[in-house]
C-alpha cells in the first residue's frame, strides 16, 4: 500500500506528528483530537511504509482489551478506509505488510516481559499522567531500536506527577512537546460544546477537564484545601537550616514498602520541613549513616509504634538499633488515624516545606480516602506509595508540641481539645 494516497484530515498543530521525533507529547483537556489523531498517524504510518512497524499501544494498568485504544484504532481504521489493509483481532491489529499493532498493561508486566518490547517501533501510551516512575524508568531504555520513537498523550493530572515533571518540566532531548485542548481542534463537536460551558459554568475542575490545567491536589485527596493554601500562600519555598534549632527526625518504618523520613525544625510559631528521605530495601544503619553525614544539629528522632515490635529473628526493635546508634528516640503518641488527621490539618497552616521535599508534598496531594463502590461514599485512607510519606506527616503533627529546641523535653503531649490525652 505504499503507493496510495491515504485521505486524513488533522488539526493544524499535529502536523509534527509526521516528522521524526523520539519523544512526540501531546497534553491538554478534553475534546482536544490528541489521541483521535495519533491513532490516525499511527496507522497511516503502518499503512505506507514497505518495511512493518511495530507498534506498541500502552498504558499503566490494563486489566482487559476494552481499556485499551484497541476500539479507538478499530473506528479510525473504518474512517481513513482501510478496512481491507487492516486486520482487526480480538487482541491486535495486523496489516498486510506485516505491521502490527498489540496492547498491554505496564504495570503488568516484569522487568523481564518489558524486554520483550526491544523490537518496538513505536510506542504509544495513552493517559500517561497515570504512569509511574518504575514503569517509566524500565520501559524507556527498552525503546532502543534505531528510528523507534516513544509517543505520550495525557491530561495532567499534578505538577508533580512523575509524567509531567518528565516530559513537561523537564523534556529529554529530540522532544516535540504541545499542548492542545478544545480550542485548536477545528472538528471539535457542537455536542462537546454544550458539555464545555455547563462544565464552565458548575464545575471547579474546569480548567484542568477543558484546559489541561494542573489540579492543585487528586480528587478527594484529604489534603487538598491546605496543600493548595500552602502553595498559595508561598510557603513551598526554600527554608534554610538554621544551625541554632534542633533537627528532628520523623520517621514512617518500611522495608518491602517505603521508608519515609521526615527532617523538621521548630520555630517560635512555624514548622519548617527542611528535608526528606524514601527509600525501601535498605537498613536502618544506612538510613542512620546517611542522616549523620548530614552533621546536622540533631534533636529527638520519632517512630511509630511498631518501633517498638521487637523482630523474630533478632529479638530487637527498631528503637533498640537507633539508640544503638545514639539516638535520642521517642514513639509517637497513640492517636487513631482519624484524630491523627484532624491534628495534621490543624497545623498545616503552619508548615512550610523546602523544595527540596517534592516528593512529600506530591504525597500530600495525593493521599485520598477510598471510596465504596456500593454506597460511593468516602471511607478509610488508601493505602498506597503516597501514604507513607503521609503517615510520616500525620506523626510530625501529633508529635509537634514533644519537639524542643533545647537538651530536654517534656514527654507528655496533651490534645485537650481534641479530648485526647
Amino acid at each position: 500500500m505504499s503507493n496510495q494516497k491515504i485521505k486524513a484530515l488533522f488539526p493544524e498543530i499535529l502536523e509534527f506528528l509526521s516528522k521524526p521525533y523520539r519523544y512526540k507529547i501531546l497534553y491538554g483537556g478534553r475534546g482536544s483530537g490528541k489521541s483521535w489523531g495519533v491513532a490516525r498517524e499511527l496507522l497511516i504510518q503502518g499503512a505506507i511504509r514497505q518495511q512493518p512497524l511495530r507498534i506498541l499501544c500502552a498504558r499503566e494498568v490494563q486489566r482487559s482489551i476494552k481499556q485499551s485504544v484497541h476500539q479507538l484504532l478499530s473506528d479510525q481504521i473504518q474512517e481513513l478506509q482501510l478496512g481491507s489493509f487492516y486486520e482487526v483481532l480480538e487482541n491486535e491489529i495486523r496489516g498486510k505488510n506485516g505491521t502490527k499493532f498489540s496492547f498491554t498493561g505496564l504495570a503488568n508486566n516484569t522487568v523481564e516481559s518489558i524486554k520483550s518490547f526491544e523490537g518496538v517501533d513505536r510506542v504509544w501510551i495513552e493517559e500517561a499522567q497515570t504512569v509511574s516512575k518504575k514503569s517509566w524508568d524500565i520501559l524507556i531504555p527498552t525503546i532502543r531500536k534505531p528510528e523507534s520513537e516513544i509517543w505520550v498523550t495525557f491530561n495532567p493530572s499534578l505538577d508533580t506527577d512523575d509524567t509531567y515533571q518528565r516530559f513537561v518540566i523537564n523534556p529529554p532531548e529530540n522532544s516535540k512537546v504541545v499542548k492542545i485542548n478544545y480550542n485548536d481542534n477545528p472538528f471539535f463537536p457542537d455536542v462537546l460544546e454544550q458539555e464545555r460551558l455547563h462544565s464552565k459554568e458548575h464545575d471547579p475542575d474546569y480548567s484542568n477537564i477543558w484546559e489541561g490545567e494542573c489540579k492543585s491536589a487528586v480528587d478527594g485527596a484529604i489534603y487538598a484545601k491546605e496543600i493548595t493554601e500552602a502553595q498559595e500562600q508561598g510557603r513551598v519555598t526554600k527554608v534554610p537550616y538554621d544551625p541554632q534549632l534542633k533537627v528532628h527526625v520523623v520517621m514512617d518504618l518500611g522495608w518491602n514498602d517505603s521508608m519515609s523520613i521526615i527532617l523538621v525544625q521548630k520555630g517560635v510559631s512555624d514548622i519548617r520541613v527542611i528535608n526528606y528521605i524514601e527509600d525501601d530495601h535498605r537498613t536502618l544503619d544506612s538510613y542512620s549513616a546517611q542522616l549523620k553525614d548530614m552533621r546536622y544539629n540533631w534533636g529527638q528522632m520519632y517512630l511509630p509504634h511498631d518501633g517498638r515490635t521487637k523482630d523474630f529473628k533478632h529479638g530487637v526493635s527498631a528503637e533498640d538499633i537507633m539508640r544503638r546508634y545514639d539516638w535520642d528516640v521517642r514513639i509517637v503518641p497513640r492517636l487513631d488515624i482519624e484524630s491523627g488527621i484532624r491534628v495534621a490539618r490543624m497545623n498545616f497552616h503552619r508548615v512550610y516545606f523546602d523544595t527540596n521535599t517534592k516528593r512529600l508534598i506530591e504525597c500530600l496531594k495525593h493521599y485520598r480516602r477510598g471510596i465504596s463502590s456500593t454506597t460511593n461514599e468516602p471511607g478509610a485512607p488508601v493505602h498506597d506509595e503516597y501514604s507513607h510519606g503521609a503517615d510520616a506527616f500525620r506523626y510530625l503533627a501529633v508529635s509537634i508540641e514533644d519537639m524542643t529546641n533545647e537538651s530536654w523535653h517534656n514527654s507528655e503531649i496533651k490534645y485537650s481539645n481534641l479530648g485526647i490525652v
